[in-house]
């Protein structure tokens, strides 16, 4: 899978699970324009999980603040654990 389909895949997962009537783009900003709360992050986390079979450890999030950089974490996991 290339870090463009789960970016794609990203932003359908997102837009459903935000209810916010924001664009969600590459460089949409999870917690100031999504309102992505700890409770809410911890829930998507779980779900991109199951959906792409990986392991996200909490500590990986510190640097992730856009749509993009999820993907890029999730692509690199993805890439790391084949």
């Amino acid at each position: 899978m290339s870090q463009e389909e789960i970016l794609h895949l990203l932003c359908q997962r997102l837009a459903s699970f935000t209810n916010t009537e924001v664009e969600i783009t590459p460089e949409t900003n999870l917690i100031t324009q999504l309102a992505i709360d700890s409770i809410k992050l911890l829930n998507l986390i779980m779900e991109l999980e199951d959906n792409f079979d990986i392991s996200i450890p909490l500590n990986a999030l510190t640097d992730v603040l856009t749509v993009r950089d999820l993907a890029n974490l999730i692509y690199k996991i993805k890439s790391d654990s084949k």
